[in-house]
């Protein structure tokens, strides 16, 4: 069985399945190590970093913030870099950057320089996380990107799984000094290489007329609206459910505490959470085929709102909840690339993600700063009443969306 293929200057991309597993495996292998060495990586060395230099968690936690704000303003310009030169060099540059902003970090000995080092890391996350990624898939795939999308989420799921373990190893034996350098030397000796060795180049005509074009892409199928209506609520869903998972990401265990729960208990129930994303993307993977990725977009948001709703009201079994939730959010980072895939098409698909990743981005750099706000004044309870308000609405919305989506065949929503 063949698969779509473009012509390049390496020749042709390759057709056989083993050729489509290679590329998944080595991307998604690398957002193992991107994730896990920037997005993940304060949950483990914030602490010591602290202890050893004096400055507070806050502007330690704040580096985070402006990575995010970096990588949101560089998006767009790196979807529109995808879709003209295809996504190996754009990778293989942000393996670069977060190999210079890790050493940057290594060696800060001043809080600017230490915030300057989170402005290089930023670009690297903008050009090597996620967005990034599912560009590529679409710029080697086409249409038939989607199969490649969810099997690389699956991935990108266990990178807290797999790297905070080595980052407290790391610190532990050599510094978080040298396990910033370390992570530095991993990306220039393994990620590097790994993108200019073993993903093919791309077909550079197979959207680059695309790339010219202003506003959005034709779209697939026809809407019952104009498409930009359907792109600005795909935007808002996608950066409504950015911020949730952001606020949760940082308020979960005070949540959890809230209820009367020990520390030891809190953490318990809150790693319900990955295993729920990891086998919700399984389900995924094995039964997406049978039906439109809006409906995997609706599932997320029904299931984010009702694990949310259901904490709100304080039931008994807490268990429960936080596995509809962490269901939600796994299948949401899969929607995030299939639904514009399948919404707008292949041509200009990187362009269309770089403009959607500003806003998701955007989202999760202000949510930590709205979520301190909103436990000030109202406490856990209210953060709570605002995440679930909000998937509400993002629910209602995807049903908007899929409302104006006028599709055809066994695939159609």
């Amino acid at each position: 069985m063949t698969e779509h293929a473009g012509i390049g200057d390496a020749g042709v991309i390759p057709r056989p399945s083993f050729a489509r597993l290679r590329v998944v495996s080595v991307l998604g292998i690398m957002q193992i190590l991107a994730w896990g060495s920037s997005y993940y990586l304060l949950a483990v060395v914030a602490g010591p970093l602290s202890r050893d230099t004096g400055w507070t968690l806050p502007w330690i936690v704040g580096g985070l913030s402006l990575g995010l704000l970096v990588a949101a303003v560089v998006s767009p310009r790196v979807g529109r870099a995808i879709e003209t030169h295809g996504g190996r060099p754009v990778l293989a540059l942000s393996a670069m950057l977060l190999a210079a902003g890790l050493m940057m970090m290594g060696l800060a000995t001043s809080l600017p320089v230490y915030l300057m080092a989170w402005i290089v890391i930023g670009a690297g996350m903008g050009a090597g996380l996620y967005d990034a990624a599912f560009s590529t898939l679409g710029r080697y795939y086409g249409d038939g990107a989607r199969g490649t999308i969810a099997t690389l989420t699956l991935f990108g799921g266990f990178a807290s799984t797999v790297c905070w373990p080595i980052s407290a190893w790391l610190v532990e034996a050599i510094g978080w000094r040298g396990a910033c350098f370390a992570y530095a030397g991993i990306h220039l000796g393994l990620a590097l290489p790994a993108y200019l060795l073993l993903l093919p180049r791309a077909d550079r005509g197979l959207s680059g007329e695309a790339a010219r074009r202003a506003g959005l892409p034709r779209q697939a199928a026809p809407f019952l609206g104009p498409p930009r209506s359907a792109f600005v609520l795909l935007a808002a869903i996608i950066t409504i459910a950015s911020a949730v998972t952001s606020l949760m990401s940082v308020y979960l265990l005070e949540i959890l505490r809230a209820r009367g729960l020990e520390l030891a208990a809190a953490v318990a129930l809150g790693a319900l959470v990955g295993p729920s994303q990891v086998g919700a993307r399984a389900v995924e993977m094995a039964l997406g085929r049978y039906y439109h990725p809006l409906w995997t977009m609706i599932a997320a948001m029904a299931l984010m709102a009702t694990g949310l709703s259901l904490m709100l009201i304080d039931l008994p079994l807490m268990a429960l909840p936080l596995v509809l939730y962490g269901a939600g959010i796994g299948i949401k980072s899969i929607a995030r690339g299939t639904v514009p895939l399948a919404l707008f098409g292949a041509a200009g698909y990187p362009a269309v993600i770089g403009r959607l990743a500003l806003y998701s981005l955007l989202a999760q750099a202000a949510a930590p700063f709205i979520g301190a706000f909103l436990m000030e004044q109202g406490g856990s309870g209210s953060i709570l009443a605002v995440l679930a308000g909000l998937s509400l609405g993002s629910l209602a919305m995807a049903f908007l969306l899929r409302a104006l989506w006028r599709g055809a065949g066994p695939t159609a929503a």
